[in-house]
């Protein structure tokens, strides 16, 4: 059976969250860092289709400083070698984020996967202010911007073993929804505390070594590494 991963973008596929650190960069002060409606989210209260709204209410940018801040940032070293193996095997690979459009779009044509499908949040850029869309949201649902839940359920629907790879808060209901579940940060917290199996990961040298060997029973092997650098939030 085929294997298809889908693998959050923000504080995955990029070890740091380019839309937070975007909404925080170009709002006065870095007041959009700064809401309560933050700490809402963190604890399920608000969903995030709301945060989202509210934080691009005080972003404002063009976007082209936009493209030029977000490329400051890297992706993976590993998530090439992983893609492209995976790819090679006939497996499916899938972006599925709660950030932008315009950067992940982006991120993906200049590492060399200008085809890969993905989905995030649209984020239209209108005389300095932002206005976002969720073309992929689940009319049902008013929690989430891009429902990965719905993702999943069509790679299953299409007879592929699915993988959840995630590390945070937007990733639970597509966490839920999979068969297995890759997970580091509070991802890997809640699947823990809510009873979800999960195999744990650092980065994708550990996925890619989990896609090789597609043994869902075994838990990676444990490899030394310095600590990452703790991040705030993640979509």
């Amino acid at each position: 059976m085929p294997f298809a991963y889908l693998c959050d973008f923000d504080g995955t596929i990029s070890p740091r969250d380019i839309g937070a650190a975007f909404v925080e960069r170009f709002s006065p002060d870095g007041a959009a860092a700064k809401l309560p409606m933050l700490d809402d989210w963190l604890a399920g209260r608000v969903g995030h289709r709301e945060l989202t709204m509210a934080e691009c209410a005080l972003v404002r940018a063009g976007e082209e400083e936009a493209l030029a801040f977000t490329r400051t940032f890297r992706l993976d070293p590993h998530f090439a070698t992983f893609a492209r193996e995976a790819l090679g095997r006939g497996d499916a690979v899938m972006v599925v984020s709660e950030g932008f459009d315009f950067y992940v779009r982006d991120h993906l044509a200049r590492a060399g996967f200008p085809d890969m499908p993905w989905a995030a949040n649209h984020l239209e850029f209108a005389g300095g202010r932002v206005v976002p869309g969720f073309p992929f949201a689940d009319p049902a649902c008013a929690e989430c911007g891009n429902c990965k839940a719905q993702h999943v359920r069509r790679y299953r629907g299409r007879g592929f073993h699915t993988v959840l790879v995630g590390d945070g808060t937007s990733d639970r209901h597509g966490a839920a929804a999979a068969d297995t579940v890759l997970a580091r940060g509070t991802l890997r917290q809640w699947c823990l505390s809510d009873g979800l199996p999960c195999v744990p990961f650092e980065d994708f040298a550990d996925v890619a070594e989990f896609a090789r060997r597609r043994d869902v029973s075994e838990p990676l092997p444990r490899r030394v590494r310095p600590a990452r650098p703790a991040t705030r939030r993640t979509r």
